[in-house]
């Protein structure tokens, strides 16, 4: 019989993936691919732009596999696979950017390529997300975190300016999928990016720009 943790891994990311460098010695090896993101489908853009809006109150209920796809896909994904070109745009192309998951069973990394997510670390830190209640018991909190190592040509000032301007244009792709599915959703600037990038132990070219939660609306 599944027990209730691997009921939730199944929901939350529907794969759980290869343990990232670091992870004790025998500890279950956490892979599984997304499925196929869904390239048709929702509503109108002009009607999803008419429901955009922020959501503080969140059910408890976890995303089922396919809408987590879709989201992650809508968000930051690849929409041409010959290029490798993604659903927002990125400063030079640099593609600075990378979505890490929080959720009640982990930290998990959006690898857009195989379409995937892996495990970034185990444990619950999604009440170090930000500064709102609502934030340790929302499904899913998104963490938009930049490589200032992409962006060599950039003071660092500027990598900052250029970041948290790609980060916008993600998290404006992620409203809109939510509105178009009946999600909720606000992306937050309120939270503490140094205690955060410690507890997710980044590399010093590493940091937090934003995060975004997302879940369905409490009734």
């Amino acid at each position: 019989m599944m027990n209730r943790r691997d009921a939730n891994l199944a929901l939350l990311s529907g794969a759980v993936l290869a343990a990232a460098p670091g992870l004790a010695a025998g500890q279950e090896a956490q892979t599984r691919e997304l499925p196929p993101p869904r390239s048709d489908g929702g509503q109108p853009l002009l009607r999803a732009l008419s429901k955009r809006r922020s959501v503080r109150d969140y059910s408890s209920q976890p995303l089922p596999p396919q809408v987590l796809s879709d989201l992650l896909w809508a968000a930051f994904g690849i929409n041409r696979p010959e290029s490798g070109d993604r659903t927002a745009p990125s400063w030079r192309h640099a593609i600075e950017i990378e979505i890490l998951a929080a959720t009640a069973d982990g930290v998990w990394r959006y690898e857009p390529r195989p379409h995937r997510l892996t495990l970034h670390m185990p444990g619950d830190i999604r009440a170090q997300t930000g500064m709102q209640d609502f934030v340790a018991t929302a499904p899913l909190n998104l963490l938009y975190v930049a490589d200032g190592g992409r962006m060599k040509d950039a003071s660092r000032e500027e990598q900052r300016l250029y970041a948290y301007t790609d980060s916008g244009f993600i998290g404006q792709n992620v409203y809109l999928f939510c509105a178009s599915e009946e999600l909720a959703s606000v992306f937050r600037g309120s939270l503490d990016r140094e205690k955060l990038a410690r507890t997710l132990k980044l590399a010093p070219s590493r940091f937090v720009t934003y995060a975004q939660t997302v879940g369905y609306p409490r009734q």
